[in-house]
């Protein structure tokens, strides 16, 4: 954040210098993080494609591997990120109304829940590891189709990893918008960091709305109606 200078004297301290107004400031941010927003869709619709794909070309290999997630977990999870949406809309409306205290309690809240996933999702790998499930050398699926359940395990982390590296920036994010929401830089007039942020978390937890089903409930879907 920039603060008044010589050369700019009748600027706001939070109204970078190549802005006239700030709105335009707030309308220059909002643009450019729907831009990155839509080059994320991108790049998470080209693994969409592949996961697609492979369940058609090889269906009974990803069901029988995608029995073997733990669909428990993936449900907390998925609550989890709903959750943490809800107290990341919070602390957008708490900035917006210029609440610093809430602010920060749900900025952290959020940052809680966002940890919480990653915990969970830690255990999910340690329990691919243990059972030999994560693609390479030492990769083993019983039965005809490994090979081709080998390529589902590689989408899924693939997937979940990128989703998860998404989370843990988020995260950091959220940890820099709690210090400076802490020391008064957001106000009524000034939160467009907190409300971008939040964009960029919604976004995320919309990707594993996507990831949950596909990756958990379809095999578990194909184990109950045996087509």
């Amino acid at each position: 954040m920039s603060t008044p200078s010589a050369e700019h004297p009748g600027h706001p301290a939070a109204l970078l210098h190549h802005f006239d107004t700030a709105e335009q400031q707030k309308d220059a941010s909002t643009l450019g993080m729907w831009l990155f927003l839509i080059t994320e869709i991108m790049f998470f619709g080209g693994m969409f494609t592949a996961y697609v794909a492979g369940r058609f070309r090889f269906h009974e290999a990803f069901k029988e591997a995608s029995n073997t997630l733990d669909v428990t977990l993936g449900a907390i999870n998925t609550t989890v990120l709903i959750c943490s949406s809800l107290t990341m809309a919070l602390a957008v409306h708490a900035a917006q109304v210029g609440k610093k205290k809430q602010i920060v309690w749900f900025l952290l809240a959020t940052i809680l829940l966002g940890c919480t996933f990653l915990g969970v999702k830690v255990v999910e790998y340690h329990d691919k590891f243990v059972h030999h499930h994560v693609p390479g050398l030492h990769f083993h699926f019983p039965g005809p189709n490994a090979r081709n359940a080998e390529m589902f395990f590689s989408i899924y982390f693939g997937m979940t990893g990128l989703h998860a590296l998404h989370m843990v920036v988020g995260v950091g994010l959220l940890a820099v918008l709690a210090v400076r929401a802490g020391k008064g830089w957001f106000t009524p007039d000034y939160y467009t960091p907190v409300e971008m942020t939040g964009l960029y978390w919604h976004f995320v937890d919309i990707v594993w709305i996507f990831l949950f089903p596909l990756l958990y409930l379809l095999g578990a879907h194909f184990a109950i109606t045996g087509h």
